[in-house]
């Protein structure tokens, strides 16, 4: 049995071409496309080029898609080929089998159905039938020359002529039906589903007619009727003009996803090859991975109103898993009541070419799209519009990707709600040269404390704070989290993107932003011997930031003590690694997931901090799982255990040093060590006192 061509089709699009013509040959960027040696001749210099959908050799002439490629390198025949894609794209093989070339040959009717219709619709726009369709395009100015470009077309009445037509042609009211011409009506016979609207044909990326849409002339409700779902037509995974703008695109047109069929029409009118539209719907992740297949930055254009701007939002939302480093969005927005028809109208192409030019990254426009300046005017508004920004960034799959966002758009954050006094030079500092009375601040702007070393005075104790219970387990390990971070600020530049994922009260959350900020921009750890930053700076710099009474609360000793990693004398490697256990008895699946990326890290490039690192979070996750830890970064580079390195569940000093009474879990494997996040079943077991 021949394969289902719609399984071919859906093969390809999930082989990436590059990325697998890239395991054979090292590939070089040629504009939006890639170069290479030839694989199948030997040459010195490139004269193989890969593009969105093909391959093509300009000097052996070898030529061919992802199957095709296999074929050729591989010397395998074409079952094999598509086997092996479709094992590495995780799709099954259709089998020959009386259903399977039943279902194919279905579907193939319906393919010729909606080409027939298609013509049938061009028929009609041109007879007289057809002349208030006629008259209303021409109002909206396309000319016959464009009409017949995009395959434009008229409905009828909707009272049985097109049955009549496809009938004639041996077309069956069950086709007509399943292709989505028809639509069924209880205890009635199928009715058209389109009548006395304009046709717009929708292709897939070869051209093929796999629906269409209507839009309605004169009154009415709804405006646009999109086709079903059906074998032939996914709407998530469709655009319309799909297949027009690979040529442009590659001919060097921006990729541009506008609203609606006219706003497509128009842009190609006026020079816009690279402009297509999602079906009437929010964009969905197929689409926008249809998009990247074309182009790696493709522009979104949204209105300028409200709606304009939620939907904006919602499209950068979607986006951020997805996105790599050579896989982003720009956002353009429209001039307040226009779209991109009537802007071009209006301005000619310069108009919407302006447009194009404003587009800001998707890292720009996220920080305006998820801003809310009304809430900015409390400590608590600026807090919650910090957890966003940085949940924006946490969502995003790439790490390091997603370390960019987060810094890239906490700059913005600072920038914007910690505007510089007279003088200053940082964000949120007061003048250099400037104190305030009593405040023991030197001239750089510091407390003595953070740089000549002498003892800033701790905060004083508050009042006990109600016995936590197992409702504020999780509350009490973020709180010391927190601490240990007090005391320990040098850790936060390891720990920033772990310790800006969590979800912290309002109070916290503020603690937090403003630490992060010190350690974005506290001059002192170049200034000290050890190249750390320091504690005594860091409670300065919260003091004068309005924010002693949640340190005091962080650091109080009452009801529950704090465990030994967050004290002052702790040692560094001894606070990081009680760190991580606490953090992994939140998030088990995450600090997995750091362990994990740790280890590539040292193994790609060893040095002393990625060892301290992968030491740290080996003997957390150990001690979370109540084993012996790894032989973590020493075994990997020189076959045995580092020096200092023991076991998390012996180790004195170590995160479970705290005792049975703290949040830092006991050494004998604590009741929950099973809760990945605080709150299951393990942890609310747990005593009351224990955290």
């Amino acid at each position: 049995m021949a394969l289902p061509a719609g399984f071919l089709d859906e093969l390809r699009a999930r082989t990436p071409l590059a990325g697998l013509i890239g395991r054979r040959t090292r590939l070089v960027r040629s504009g939006r496309n890639w170069k290479a040696c030839c694989p199948f001749h030997g040459e010195k210099s490139p004269s193989f080029y890969v593009y969105d959908d093909h391959f093509h050799c300009f000097g052996c002439g070898v030529h061919g898609d992802a199957i095709s490629f296999v074929m050729q390198s591989d010397g395998v025949g074409f079952p094999e080929a598509v086997e092996r894609l479709a094992g590495e794209a995780g799709m099954e093989v259709p089998r020959a089998s009386p259903e399977a070339e039943a279902a194919e040959r279905r579907r193939l009717g319906l393919a010729e159905a909606l080409e027939a219709a298609a013509i049938e619709f061009r028929r009609r726009l041109a007879a007289p039938e057809g002349e208030a369709a006629r008259a209303y395009l021409a109002r909206r100015g396309l000319d016959p020359a464009t009409i017949e470009a995009f395959g434009l077309g008229y409905s009828g009445d909707g009272r049985g002529g097109l049955i009549n037509a496809l009938s004639g042609q041996g077309f069956s009211r069950e086709t007509l039906l399943e292709a989505g011409l028809l639509r069924a009506v209880e205890g009635e016979a199928a009715r058209e589903l389109f009548y006395n609207r304009v046709m717009f044909p929708i292709r897939d990326r070869r051209g093929r007619v796999i629906s269409f849409g209507g839009r309605l002339l004169g009154p009415g409700q709804p405006k646009y009727v999109n086709g079903p779902e059906s074998p032939v037509f996914a709407k998530r995974r469709s655009l319309y003009g799909q297949e027009r703008v690979r040529a442009g695109v590659q001919a060097g047109a921006a990729l541009v996803v506008v609203e609606g069929y006219m706003d497509v029409i128009a842009l190609h009118r006026a020079g816009f090859a690279g402009a297509l539209a999602p079906l009437g719907t929010s964009l969905t992740e197929e689409q926008l991975a249809l998009l990247w297949e074309i182009a790696p930055n493709p522009v979104l254009c949204f209105d300028g109103d409200g709606a304009g701007l939620r939907a904006a939002a919602r499209a950068a939302m979607l986006a951020l898993p997805l996105l790599r480093p050579e896989h982003s969005l720009s956002i353009a927005t429209l001039p307040a009541g226009e779209d991109p028809d009537t802007l071009i109208v209006k301005d000619g192409r310069g108009g919407f070419q302006a447009v194009l030019d404003a587009a800001r990254p998707l890292a720009e426009a996220l920080f305006d799209l998820l801003r809310e300046p009304a809430s900015e005017r409390t400590p608590e508004g600026r807090a919650a519009f910090l957890a966003r920004l940085e949940a924006a960034a946490a969502s995003i799959r790439d790490r390091a990707l997603a370390g960019e966002y987060r810094h890239a758009l906490r700059e913005r954050y600072y920038a914007a709600t910690r505007p510089a006094r007279s003088g200053s030079g940082r964000p949120g500092s007061a003048r250099p040269g400037s104190a305030r009375p009593g405040s023991g601040r030197s001239s750089s702007g510091w407390q003595d404390g953070g740089r000549s070393g002498r003892a800033a005075p701790l905060p004083p104790i508050l009042p006990p704070r109600p016995h936590p219970g197992a409702g504020s387990i999780a509350a009490e390990r973020a709180r010391i989290l927190t601490a240990i971070l007090l005391r320990h600020p040098a850790l936060l530049g390891e720990l920033a993107d772990a310790y800006a994922g969590l979800d912290l009260p309002a109070p916290l959350a503020r603690l937090r932003a403003t630490m992060l900020e010190f350690a974005d921009h506290a001059p002192l750890a170049s200034e000290r011997p050890d190249g750390r930053l320091d504690s005594d700076a860091l409670m300065s710099h919260l003091s004068l930031s309005g924010l002693d009474d949640v340190v005091r609360q962080v650091l109080a000793v009452d009801p529950v003590p704090l465990p030994g990693c967050a004290a002052a004398s702790a040692m560094l490697a001894e606070a990081a690694s009680g760190w991580w256990h606490i953090f992994g008895l939140m998030h088990r699946h995450r600090l997995q997931q750091e362990v994990m990326a740790a280890r590539d890290e040292f193994a790609a490039q060893p040095d002393a901090a990625r060892e301290r690192r992968l030491i740290a979070l080996s003997r957390a996750l150990a001690a979370l799982n109540g084993a012996e830890p790894e032989d973590a970064a020493g075994a990997e580079a020189t076959g045995s255990k580092p020096a200092g390195v023991v076991s998390a569940a012996s180790d004195p000093a170590g995160p479970n040093a705290a005792g049975p009474n703290t949040a830092g879990g006991d050494a004998a494997g604590a009741p929950d060590r099973a809760a990945d996040d605080g709150t299951g079943p393990a942890a609310q077991a747990a005593p009351a006192d224990k955290a």
